[in-house]
């Protein structure tokens, strides 16, 4: 046990102490938060080409004007002109393509196309389709006669945001966000599923090194290859729960910070009373000015996600992360240093390296289809098995999983890894001393019924 010790302060110590570890444990986070945050930015931010598109109508004016113009989008309506004519020469004419609406539209729900040379991105389309929908149900309430229909409809359009409340079985409440699930969800999928497969790959390529340069030969001379194994194992695995540990203090941190400034007790007091309470009473107004009308609804809806994230399960979270991080890594980082020992380099790994990949990436996969639907039986049956259960597991968590299913899963991935370890030992003991050979899996299948 001592030996074992050694080797794993060897691997601890060897890898937190390199640049790269602490460079990335400080970025981590940022990048992560990048990955999410930029593309939205983009999204709303980045200004496209601008587009004129010609709007043509068979022989009526039923939707003229009605679809507006964007700040990226110019839609001029043209009359007398036929479609078939103007198709030749639309783009000469400095046109991004020719909006033609039938009048049949009211009843006839595709008797619209978009004609261009490009693929019209999807927020034109839809700002198209909304219009035009707006337009035919205002036409069709208009046969019935209505007095005032545009002032009603004006008065009549409002928004309903859900807010979602959890019971539990004490009769206790508390306010959650399906939002806030979904991205953890997503987040703490994506983080495992990242964990596991780069430090196992670490693991490979430390035995891939040690064998090639034949340093391996003079360390088992001190230590058997099993305890070597379990050292380089184990040893990583701290290496990836210092990171874990590091990131959650950073957050902790960033939280604090954000709840003493933006979210301060004065604050939302002041938020509370300047937001309109009565908004169904068309009598009863609130004196708000502009900028406060503006911020104050944002550092509300602010502090309602804010809430929401901090009603989140977080103790069961991490102790749940942190195991299925453990026994996950040890599972997979087993097989992975196995690989290590049965090959002369990493290039001969390819061959071995597509039974393991895959069920990580088909549990990313179920993780993803989980945030939609997290009581599905794929995502129960993928959570209890032990080869996808540490990637859905996580996925499923956010949104309220059953103790006793989360305690049947961690039960039969404990089995699963102890097991997959005496398998992988067994193979890494000979592997580890063989080279010029060419291994395959009937060979190493021989490996795992040798006997001492």
């Amino acid at each position: 046990m001592n030996k074992i010790s050694v080797i794993i302060k060897r691997e601890y110590v060897t890898r937190v102490r390199k640049k790269s570890f602490i460079i990335m444990t400080v970025l981590a986070p940022l990048l992560m938060a990048a990955i999410f945050i930029l593309p939205t930015v983009f999204m709303m931010n980045q200004g496209g080409e601008h587009k004129k598109i010609a709007v043509v109508e068979d022989n009526s004016d039923l939707f003229k004007g009605v679809v507006p113009n964007t700040k990226d989008a110019e839609f001029i309506y043209l009359e007398n002109t036929k479609v078939e004519d103007l198709k030749k020469s639309f783009e000469n004419s400095g046109y991004y393509g020719i909006l033609w609406i039938s009048p049949e539209l009211i009843n006839t729900p595709n008797a619209v196309e978009l004609i261009s040379k490009q693929q019209p991105p999807i927020g034109l389309l839809q700002h198209i389709e909304n219009s035009l929908k707006k337009e035919i149900e205002r036409q069709k309430l208009l046969a019935y006669k209505i007095d005032n229909l545009d002032d009603i409809m004006k008065n009549i359009e409002t928004s309903v945001s859900i807010q979602t409340i959890n019971i539990d079985s004490t009769g206790a409440v508390k306010k959650t966000s399906t939002g806030i699930a979904m991205a953890l969800a997503y987040i703490f999928g994506f983080l495992m599923y990242m964990l596991v497969f780069i430090f196992g790959a670490q693991v490979m390529r430390g035995v891939i090194e040690e064998k090639t340069s034949r340093v391996v030969e003079v360390i088992i001379s001190s230590v058997k290859p099993v305890q070597l194994m379990l050292g380089k194992i184990v040893g990583i695995a701290l290496v990836g729960l210092t990171q874990f540990l590091i990131w959650i203090f950073l957050t902790v941190a960033i939280i604090t910070v954000l709840k003493t400034t933006l979210l301060s007790k004065t604050d939302m007091t002041e938020i509370t009373q300047n937001v309109p309470q009565n908004v169904m009473s068309g009598s009863q107004t609130v004196a708000v000015s502009t900028q406060q009308a503006d911020v104050s609804p944002k550092l509300a809806e602010f502090s309602m996600l804010f809430d929401s994230a901090m009603n989140q399960p977080w103790v069961l979270i991490i102790i749940c992360f942190i195991f299925y991080f453990i026994t996950g890594y040890l599972l997979y980082a087993s097989v992975f240093a196995a690989i290590g020992s049965a090959v002369d380099n990493e290039t001969e790994t390819q061959q071995f390296m597509l039974p393991v990949t895959i069920p990580i990436i088909l549990a990313l996969m179920v993780a993803m289809g989980t945030m939609q639907n997290p009581e599905s039986s794929l995502s129960f049956w993928c959570s209890m098995i032990p080869l996808t259960s540490p990637i859905v597991m996580m996925a499923r968590i956010p949104f309220g999983v059953p103790y006793w299913q989360i305690a049947v899963s961690m039960i039969i991935m404990l089995v699963t890894f102890a097991g997959f370890v005496w398998m992988a030992a067994k193979v890494y003991r000979t592997g580890i001393l063989m080279y010029g050979k060419k291994t395959s899996w009937k060979e190493m299948w021989k490996w795992l019924r040798y006997s001492g």
